[in-house]
């Protein structure tokens, strides 16, 4: 655990005390209640929330607690989020709303965001560990599935709009799926068009590239991935998608 992991600067335990602070607030506001570490961060900088500056904070607040300490606060919040989420009706699934790092986000999209961190994460501490990787279907699929519809949103960030503008997505593999994506905001795209642009190959590799793991070019030197059709905007896309908010 005192190895150092891949995210740069964080032992393997940062990277378990980062979780356990995230699972601590889910809990907390899949319950309604106030989620404590986000308000104190906020208190202490004026209000103002940014996620690298939570994340640091998390990290250096569980600096003196122990390894084991560190695992078991994870695991408790987790275990307590999936029993919350498991208890939920079909109204409250598909429509309730809570407060989260970006702003109010679909609860199940929330556990979605949660159950692809815990796998890059797992995949963080693995490498960390000197452990193989450990591939799972869901948790990659569910990462490239929250890549792909948070596109709009990536790439509006970085300034770019492709307003009508299509990608068609053919992963395979573990994790793998087809997904039409349109990368203007609340536009549906149109299936009896062809689109614009194309990416497929290995639902791993492109997962990796999602959680900003490795940069498109090594899967696409190594044929991994592949784009067609409109290259500029298959590259964009590839340059600017990822699985979280930051």
């Amino acid at each position: 655990w005192e190895e150092p992991s891949p995210c740069e600067g964080w032992r393997n335990r940062d990277v378990m005390a980062h979780l356990a602070a995230q699972e601590t607030a889910a809990v907390q506001v899949v319950r309604g209640e106030a989620p404590e570490e986000f308000d104190a961060f906020r208190a202490a900088n004026g209000g103002d929330f940014w996620v690298d500056g939570f994340n640091d904070s998390a990290v250096r607040v569980r600096a003196d607690l122990t390894n084991r300490r560190i695992l078991e606060d994870w695991g408790r919040a987790a275990d307590l989020l999936l029993a919350d989420l498991g208890g939920l009706d079909d109204a409250a699934w598909n429509a309730r709303r809570v407060p989260w790092v970006a702003g109010d986000i679909g609860i199940r999209y929330l556990v979605q965001s949660r159950i692809v961190e815990w796998w890059f994460h797992g995949e963080d501490v693995r490498e960390g560990a000197g452990l193989d990787p450990n591939p799972q279907h869901w948790p990659i699929f569910l990462a490239n599935d929250l890549a792909i519809r948070m596109l709009p949103w990536a790439l509006g960030s970085a300034g770019l709009t492709f307003p009508g503008r299509t990608v068609r997505f053919d992963l395979d593999g573990v994790g793998g799926g087809t997904w039409l994506w349109n990368l203007s905001g609340r536009e549906a795209p149109d299936p009896n068009r062809k689109p614009d642009a194309f990416v497929q190959g290995r639902a791993v590799a492109f997962a990796r590239i999602a959680g900003r793991r490795l940069p498109a070019s090594a899967f696409l030197d190594a044929g991994d991935v592949v784009v067609g059709g409109d290259e500029d905007v298959a590259f964009a896309v590839l340059d600017h998608v990822r699985a979280f908010v930051s």
